[in-house]
């Protein structure tokens, strides 16, 4: 830049596209480390891009010249003529417009040229997202950046308060309806930080934000999101429901392990699910909000992967075992060491391999769980989606082979009927744990309190449904209950008969001795 302007002093001709490329790939290179950029060191980069575009549109023809990089996307616009231009100019740089008037851009003296500019940022927002000191904000309200860090620049050297005002259209990264504010980097504000001074809204969508501003700099739009952490109606749900799913998933243990008329491949599927569910559910209520200690919130996000995961690869080997008895004839348990290695070693490598690629990964500022921004979260729903899919495969084969093995002419009814049972029960049951992981997406990313009453209430629903179907619903464990039940009354009724028959006999003997000593006298 130096060097540039000494040239221009001495009227040396200089390549301004060639000037502008060399500064763009100098901007990448600085750009690159951007996790690295605190305030300071942003407002300087952003004071040298202002400085740089005036001095390479005064070198640029007269025309529209774009470029872009990896890092930065810029549009300049150059008017040339010996009368200042007029009506309305607009530039575009990766999604955002800037438009105002040929008289802002050109300001009061006239010198034979006017230069409009737009540079945009890839990837700045992560960087500067907590520069939000200054702003107003209600109680439990935070900011987040939701569109691409811009600089506008024009010839006019007064631009700290412009008769015309300037607008900007931003698209937003994440379409969301929440409510949207513009702001612009203010370089008095402590070294630099986010400020709305003389910056408004004018419009506001799902998509799109148009911001108007009396002043020029670099400018954003932040989304305005509510802590709903901490609503005292959802704690309530989550701490009764999954007290009471708790308390149904461990009846189902007790009962699959307990209850040796019903053990089976199929229960004992149950009974690791059931116990893969109730770590889970006990883990996240007691853990998910424990954000204090980084460590621990670590460890509590890996554990909640590992065993949310588990519950899917035992879901999955009941839709293998149904297959079996329904397509094979003999042979149709599976070996015990085959299941574990699936139930719980796939889940374990999963995990493994997870923490090993990106261990940050594991724990957010809110919540124990896994990072939602930087897409960590496909460790969790890809292994998911491939797990319903299977599932999905697996169910579809076996409910035409049922409907085959129905239609033949010798069909063994009774059979059927109970794996045709089992097969209802099990696609119900996938069905309600896959749709709780659907808004459970919605839950760690987004500020929908319809969402997490959802997610809640499914999650609460889990542990009733698992005992309802596979124990309440099944006539051999209401017949174990009811012997449970009658050999803990029986005790009691014996002990009142007992006392009864004593309280009897001790009046009949007495009645006898009195009769005795009567008949002496």
């Amino acid at each position: 830049m130096n060097s540039s302007c000494e040239a221009l002093k001495q009227n040396k001709i200089q390549n301004g596209e060639k000037l502008l490329e060399e500064f763009l790939s100098a901007l990448d290179g600085l750009l690159q480390n951007n996790d690295q950029l605190d305030n300071k060191k942003a407002s300087a980069v952003f004071s040298i891009v202002e400085s740089m575009l005036k001095l390479i549109g005064l070198m640029l023809p007269s025309s529209q010249t774009k470029r872009s990089t990896t890092r930065s996307d810029v549009e300049l616009l150059v008017k040339r003529n010996s009368t200042p231009p007029g009506g309305r100019f607009m530039v575009s740089s990766n999604g955002t417009w800037f438009t105002s008037h040929w008289d802002t851009a050109t300001g009061k003296e006239y010198m034979g040229f006017s230069t409009v500019a737009l540079l945009s940022y890839t990837g700045l927002e992560e960087s500067l997202s907590r520069y939000f000191n200054h702003l107003e904000k209600q109680e439990k309200q935070t900011f987040k950046i939701n569109s691409e860090i811009v600089t506008a620049t024009v010839s006019n050297e007064d631009t700290a308060n412009l008769e015309k005002p300037v607008n900007f259209t931003f698209s937003h990264l994440k379409k969301e309806n929440v409510n949207h504010i513009c702001v612009f980097w203010d370089h008095d504000l402590d070294g630099g930080a986010w400020s709305t001074r003389n910056c408004s809204t004018v419009r506001s969508t799902a998509d799109e934000t148009i911001c108007s501003c009396s002043h020029l700099s670099s400018f954003a739009v932040l989304m305005a999101l509510y802590d709903i952490g901490d609503v005292y109606e959802l704690r309530l749900i989550s701490w009764v429901g999954l007290s009471l799913s708790l308390v149904c998933l461990l009846i189902c243990i007790i009962t699959f392990y307990a209850v040796r008329s019903i053990q089976s491949t199929r229960n004992t599927i149950h009974m690791h699910l059931c116990i893969s569910l109730f770590i889970a559910y006990f883990v996240f209520l007691v853990g998910i909000t424990r954000t204090e200690n980084k460590v621990g919130c670590s460890v509590v996000a890996g554990v909640l992967h590992y065993f949310f995961l588990a519950s899917f690869c035992w879901m999955c080997l009941e839709g293998v075992q149904l297959f079996r008895m329904v397509v094979l004839v003999f042979n149709t348990t599976l070996r015990h060491v085959y299941m574990f290695a699936a139930g719980y070693g796939v889940p374990a490598l999963i995990v493994a391999i997870s923490a090993s690629v990106n261990a940050s990964g594991y724990g957010t500022p809110n919540y124990c769980w896994l990072n939602i921004d930087d897409g960590f979260i496909w460790s969790f729903y890809g292994p998911v989606c491939i797990i319903i899919v299977v599932n999905v495969f697996f169910f579809l084969i076996t409910i035409w082979k049922l409907a085959e093995k129905f239609s033949s002419l010798n069909p063994d009814l009774d059979n059927l009927r109970k794996i045709k049972a089992f097969t209802v029960t099990a696609i119900a049951q996938l069905c309600v744990l896959g749709i709780m992981w659907v808004f459970g997406c919605f839950q760690f990313d987004s500020t929908s309190l319809a969402m997490s009453y959802i997610f809640t209430i499914l999650g609460s629903l889990q542990g009733v449904l698992m005992f309802i179907m596979h124990c309440w619903l099944s006539k051999q464990v209401r017949d174990e209950y009811a012997k449970f039940l009658s050999c803990i009354c029986a005790p009691q009724k014996r002990k009142y008969s007992e006392f009864s028959s004593n309280q009897t006999s001790k009046s009949q003997a007495s009645k006898s001795v009195q009769h005795t000593g009567e008949s002496q006298i």
